[in-house]
């Protein structure tokens, strides 16, 4: 059955047009509804996840996707109040005694194409952020977790009007046609090839978009770093979910006379984090298990050196050349390639010789190595002794730049990120702009530093 889905809009965008603006109470009794449905329901949400990957943690999917959706709206109702409210800015001297403010206003309609990789925190937390900022929701969750979309639309209507929510499931297609409706702003999370797609799609109604894309996020073990807590992050970072995070450490790059002590307490770390290989996480399909495996494959065929601790564990690849797929492309897997580099102007190099990543990780504590990352490097985001966490972290914006995205969301991020921030001048009863007024004056002239 093909969706009315220019239906479905028109629906909402009626909707927007009768309250353009919802109040504070309207707002946060559908983000309270959002968190009841989430809560609720959380045992046919793993049910579901699991459903989806075969097999995957339930602690992980607790963390990952229930807690971080309750989390994010807890954080949102209580600040919410403070960042609907207009704030004053400053005023030129010639123009006074004119104010001016600032007062964020809803945008509308807000489409939001969701992933399969987190399908139900990545699908709702921007919602979390467009609901706050007043907006009406349509979210097409990812085909490729079917049970997980199925369970967002039985549940969505349960707990919201049409008019408030829509949750549209389908195909590629159903995606193609949802990207070409008049959004007032439009979120896409997955692949740079797919995201380029929905742009073009976008951009045909001048749709602005916040494309959250991912890319190569690297790992850099600088000789300060206590080699082994490094490796346990890195190892936390690329476990989780099997390595299918955006943010998960891409690869690993440490000075050539550290890589034997790394790759030691990489492999001592898999084995503490990740003894029941059998209990693991599983990739989603059995075609993405086949991209990964053809990649240790490569490596191997090239007479990479591989550590591998089971089928669904994190497998180290070290010093991987340049051409193989596992370094061309994002993994989105359990590969991990460790590469030495001579220092860390040459890590620096490296980093910044490829397209900017949606998260960089440096493991040092040397303040001035750390100031030089910050103001030689561009990333995402850029997290410093850790992986995965900063996106914990709902005070941070979220989002990427270049090929890993475009736009930021959470928090307050989130809430501009889906309001209009609209400009407010106002003039006083008694004012000297009429002296503006041509014919202009040649004291005035120089008053103003015209002349």
């Amino acid at each position: 059955m093909t969706r009315d889905l220019t239906g479905d809009f028109q629906t909402q965008r009626q909707a927007v047009n009768q309250m353009p603006y919802p109040t504070l109470t309207v707002r946060r009794d559908r983000l309270a509804r959002l968190a009841r449905m989430t809560k609720h329901h959380k045992l046919e949400i793993i049910r579901a996840i699991q459903t989806d990957f075969g097999q995957r943690s339930d602690v992980e999917i607790r963390m990952a996707e229930i807690s971080a959706v309750l989390h994010a709206i807890r954080h949102t109702r209580l600040h919410l109040w403070h960042w609907m409210r207009p704030w004053s800015v400053s005023m030129p001297w010639r123009l006074m005694p004119a104010r001016a403010r600032i007062a964020p206003q809803p945008l509308g309609v807000v489409g939001v194409i969701s992933p399969w990789n987190y399908p139900w925190s990545l699908a709702l937390m921007p919602v979390v952020d467009a609901v706050a900022a007043g907006n009406v929701v349509m979210l097409k969750p990812s085909e490729h977790s079917p049970a997980t979309s199925a369970l967002l639309q039985r549940l969505v209507p349960q707990y919201f009007t049409p008019e408030e929510f829509k949750v549209v499931e389908g195909d590629v297609e159903v995606a193609r046609r949802f990207s070409g409706l008049p959004f007032d702003h439009l979120v896409f999370t997955g692949s740079s090839a797919v995201g380029r797609q929905v742009a073009q799609a976008a951009a045909a109604n001048l749709t602005p978009t916040t494309l959250e894309l991912g890319g190569k996020s690297p790992a850099i073990v600088a000789g300060d770093a206590n080699i082994d807590k490094a490796a346990a992050d890195i190892i936390f970072g690329k476990g989780m979910n099997a390595g299918q995070t955006c943010i998960a450490p891409d690869y690993v790059l440490v000075e050539s006379r550290h890589i034997s002590a790394l790759v030691k307490a990489l492999g001592e770390a898999i084995q503490r984090q990740r003894p029941d290989d059998h209990a693991a996480t599983r990739a989603i399909s059995v075609a993405h298990q086949q991209r990964i495996d053809a990649m240790l494959q490569e490596a191997s065929d090239h007479g990479c050196r591989i550590i591998d601790h089971g089928p669904h564990a994190p497998a180290l690849i070290i010093d991987p050349h340049q051409g193989l797929q596992v370094m061309r492309e994002e993994i989105f897997g359990r590969c991990l390639p460790v590469i030495g580099v001579s220092d860390m102007s040459a890590a620096m190099h490296y980093v910044n010789a490829r397209p900017h990543p949606l998260a960089l990780y440096a493991f040092t504590h040397d303040k001035g190595l750390q100031q030089q990352l910050l103001q030689t490097t561009r990333s995402g985001a850029l997290v410093f002794n850790a992986t995965l966490l900063h996106h914990a972290v709902p005070s941070l914006p979220f989002g990427g730049l270049g090929e890993s995205g475009m736009g930021a969301y959470h928090g307050r991020h989130g809430f501009e990120r889906f309001s209009h921030l609209r400009g407010i001048f106002y003039q006083a009863k008694r004012s000297a702009s009429s002296m503006l007024y041509p014919p202009y004056r040649r004291w005035l002239i120089k008053l103003l530093g015209l002349g």
